[in-house]
């Protein structure tokens, strides 16, 4: 059952999951639940509050002090301490929240955790959406990508990931990228849908674009179909001869 409160004048929604959610931190496990809450807050993407009765509450510490949030009223915070790894603050309840769904759970900072599972496999980011959709479909268009009017990508091949809310990217295989300007970089990032992403610059001239092409070696399940290509951002980027929105 869906829950929901105007709070701010922002709405803040909160539904159950039917996944089992677990979360590590010390090589202990401080949550484990059955049911779990995805609440949406302020952002475009929901978190994960765990009953407390799922919460090992052992290894929570109670802090000084309380943390307001305008939507969801005043925390009390908890430091988590579990093996030898210490979170400070990392644990809070919204014990008097107008979203009373709430009032019975704990939210854990994401970054301040070890890891978390849905079932038994590992996600990283935030939860993953169950209202958001990846669609991987392969295409005949015409896709040409240039920087510093320099053509760096042509394909006829391409594969196109639609995604909720994000403009469409376009994916093409190496064989189509000038990859002798292609510079590596350190630059790593994580999707929950779509995994761990490297990334590289390309140099056009005296000019370095930086961090502007990325890959997924590997992916989940539903994004496989882009494992291993190349996809761009800040290009001019031409489908079918059209200049398409920068993004």
């Amino acid at each position: 059952m869906t829950s929901s409160a105007t709070t701010g004048g922002r709405p803040v929604r909160a539904e159950p999951s039917p996944k089992r959610v677990r979360v590590y931190l010390g090589g202990e496990v401080v949550a484990d639940t059955m049911r779990p809450l995805l609440v949406w807050e302020s952002r475009g993407y929901p978190v994960y509050y765990i009953p407390t009765a799922d919460v090992d509450g052992d290894l929570l510490i109670p802090d000084q002090g309380t943390a307001r949030s305008e939507l969801l009223g005043d925390a009390e915070l908890f430091s988590v301490k579990a093996g030898a790894a210490l979170a400070p603050g990392a644990a809070r309840h919204y014990g008097q929240s107008p979203l009373g769904a709430l009032r019975d759970h704990i939210r854990f900072e994401w970054n301040a955790m070890d890891a978390w599972f849905e079932e038994d496999e590992e996600i990283f980011v935030h939860p993953r959406d169950p209202h958001a959709r990846i669609d991987v479909l392969p295409s005949s268009r015409h896709v040409r990508i240039e920087l510093g009017g320099i053509t760096v990508a042509e394909s006829r091949s391409p594969r196109l990931l639609f995604e909720t809310g994000l403009p469409t990217r376009y994916y093409v295989s190496k064989l189509d990228v000038r990859t002798d300007l292609l510079v590596p970089s350190g630059k790593v990032t994580q999707c929950p849908y779509k995994g761990i992403a490297q990334y590289w610059s390309v140099r056009t001239g005296d000019r370095l674009h930086e961090d502007v092409v990325w890959s997924y070696r590997t992916t989940p399940p539903e994004s496989q179909k882009i494992a291993g290509l190349l996809a761009f951002w800040n290009a001019d980027t031409y489908v079918d001869g059209v200049l398409q929105d920068s993004f």
